[in-house]
């Protein structure tokens, strides 16, 4: 799987699990609403500010998201 792609599932599956909606992430992680959107499609990716503000806003350690995609991309590496 491309890590943009597995990288906006994991941040979905998170947010989701966090029980917050896209523009509170956004809020939270002072970004655009459709930004948040655009990575979870995984159409962009972030920048590492923006990885470190994501990770704060959903209260885990950056590298969690990335351990996470990383786990996504090895799970299916040809998707």
């Amino acid at each position: 799987m491309d890590p943009g792609l597995a990288f906006g599932k994991v941040l979905r599956v998170v947010r989701k699990e966090v029980g917050i909606t896209q523009e509170e992430l956004a809020h939270a992680a002072e970004i655009d609403r459709t930004f948040v959107s655009l990575m979870e499609r995984g159409e962009r990716q972030p920048t590492v500010r923006v990885l470190f503000r994501l990770a704060a806003a959903l209260k885990l350690e950056p590298v969690r998201l990335i351990q996470l995609t990383q786990e996504l991309v090895e799970q299916d590496p040809d998707a």
